[in-house]
């Protein structure tokens, strides 16, 4: 059987994620040594052919086909006189090359050439991480992970605070964080998405239009989600709060949709201070912002906060507030293992280890209260201990099932019969089935914040933290003197 000589080789077929995708732009190029330098060399003239420039060649290890990389992929010609690098060095690893060809040849799109077994799935997500935190997509045979939009629509100060997944506690810090900034003179702004926002971006001021219990109940009977996270931000924070919404999210934190774009050049039109960017979920802001605070929580699979795009999260903030740091939702244990985790992926990051614990908005001492929560029901007994014993107050009932709406009925009627005040938190169904219960039977309503309370960390309190990051955005926006 005869092999067709490479002179008259037929043309490489590409795979439809990389067809038609190129118009002059320069790429770098993940390579290893399984593959046959020809069969390589091949490939990077079919992409060149199909509109890329290959400027850079990452070698990623593997032994089967090349003995010495450098000197096997130097026969490599393309258009763009790929430079090549190794991370074979005293003082570097494969993500370093990476890095260093990012930096140098500032490429559109890094192609991964490469493939098992010197790429493993899990490799692949550490390789993506690196990547989309320079701000460039990343591409494979059959997969494209896009570096999170960032639009440039902010001119003033801002922060963007992001998550690692729902149910963190991340709407909380977000309220903690924004009053921390306006006591502090910063004058902030919210802007926030979430899966029950409104149609059109709704800008609420608590200073023009009062938002209580009744005025929620309202919006519910209306039709609207009024437990929105914006309407929690603007009554409990304070602050003028802009509410918009989102659907979808991808594994870097990109919404299929969104009006947030909309909603942040209002912001921007009416803030005076900072803007606080504030993410749904793991799905992030596609905004532009000074700097980033990223929400992980303890009892979250660890994979989940230090490996796949949680990583990618860590690489991109500058604080890291971990929340329900303890028993039984997380391990002394876990949380030393986080810890040493985020520092390892970002060793300059700042970072605070908290737990939460319940705030009543209004003195609830001596009272009779019904307790409603999102919180797990294993630390329902933490809760209820500190509302009594901070807050003097007598917990006759407490439900954990407010995202449950059958549940949540259920424990109302088993539970409220000796309370007088419902105390919630603003969420799930927090307004259109526990407000409502408790405006049928009589019972006052008073919303509940959930404070972030330190262990420990690089900074010594979440005001401390978030006092810092702001002088230090405002710093490096003042011009050279």
């Amino acid at each position: 059987m005869s092999e067709t000589s490479t002179d008259t080789a037929i043309p490489l077929h590409l795979s439809n994620a990389v067809l038609d995708r190129f118009e002059g732009d320069d790429i770098v190029c993940l390579v290893d040594g399984e593959h046959y330098p020809p069969v390589t060399t091949a490939t990077l003239e079919a992409l060149e052919s199909n509109g890329a420039i290959v400027s850079g060649l990452v070698f990623l290890g593997g032994t089967e086909k090349i003995e010495e990389p450098t000197a096997a992929l130097a026969t490599t010609e393309t258009s763009g006189g790929a430079e090549i690098y190794t991370g074979q060095t005293a003082d570097g690893d494969v993500l370093d090359a990476i890095e260093r060809a990012i930096l140098e040849q500032e490429p559109s799109v890094v192609v991964d050439l490469s493939d098992e077994p010197i790429v493993t799935y899990e490799d692949r997500f550490e390789i993506a991480s690196t990547i989309l935190t320079h701000g460039v997509d990343y591409l494979g045979a059959d997969f494209v992970f896009e570096s999170p939009a960032v639009n440039d629509v902010l001119e003033g100060p801002s922060i963007s605070i992001i998550g690692t997944g729902k149910r963190i506690g991340k709407t909380a810090v977000s309220v903690s964080i924004a009053r921390t900034m306006d006591e502090g003179g910063y004058d902030p702004t919210i802007v926030c998405m979430s899966r029950g926002g409104p149609p059109d971006p709704v800008v609420v001021d608590t200073s023009e239009r009062a938002i209580d219990a009744d005025a929620l109940i309202e919006l519910a009977e209306q039709g609207e989600h009024a437990a929105s996270d914006y309407l929690e931000d603007a009554l409990l924070a304070d602050v003028p709060t802009v509410g918009c919404r989102r659907c979808g999210g991808g594994m870097a934190g990109n919404p299929v949709a969104s009006n947030v774009v909309a909603g942040a050049e209002q912001a921007a039109e009416l803030a005076d201070g900072f803007v606080i960017m504030e993410g749904s979920g793991a799905t992030m802001p596609p905004v532009e912002t000074d700097t980033r605070i990223v929400l992980i929580g303890a009892a979250q699979p660890l994979e989940h906060i230090l490996q796949y795009f949680g990583q990618y999260r860590v690489q991109t903030s500058d604080l890291a507030v971990v929340t329900m740091c303890e028993e039984p939702l997380a391990s002394d244990e876990k949380v030393r293992r986080i810890e040493e985790g985020i520092t390892s992926i970002s060793p300059d990051i700042e970072y605070l280890l908290t737990t939460f614990r319940p705030e009543p908005g209004e003195d609830v001492s001596g009272r009779s209260v019904f307790v409603a929560t999102t919180a797990p029901e294993a630390i329902a007994s933490t809760i209820e201990t500190a509302l009594e014993e901070e807050h003097g107050c007598d917990v006759v009932g407490l439900s954990t099932n407010l995202s449950n709406r059958a549940e949540l009925r259920t424990d109302l009627d088993d539970g409220t019969g000796d309370a007088d005040v419902l105390l919630t938190e603003i969420k799930a169904a927090s307004i259109d089935v526990a407000g409502r219960y408790a405006k049928e039977h009589g019972l006052e309503i008073v919303f509940m914040h959930n404070e972030a309370t330190p262990i420990r960390g690089s900074v010594d309190s979440l005001d401390a933290g978030v006092v810092s990051l702001c002088e230090r955005t405002l710093a490096d926006r003042r011009p050279e003197e």
